[in-house]
């Protein structure tokens, strides 16, 4: 195994997922305030969950955004 390859492409996946996943959540709270289900002063539970088949790791990490 190459550890420089391996750690390139672990960074490249975790960016598309910080990057993919903030506009999902910046997308459903915006809808959310418009349709009057937010405030704007909550802070919301999260929870992600990092699987990778064939190495049988279920990693499952949680917080909170606060929207205010």
């Amino acid at each position: 195994m190459n550890q420089d390859t391996f750690n390139i492409e672990i960074r490249k996946f975790l960016k598309l997922v910080g990057v993919t996943s903030q506009r999902e959540i910046e997308k459903a709270v915006e809808e959310a305030l418009a349709a009057g289900r937010l405030k704007g002063g909550e802070t919301l539970s999260a929870r992600m969950v990092l699987t990778i088949e064939g190495l049988g790791v279920v990693h499952e990490i949680k917080g909170e955004i606060a929207l205010e």
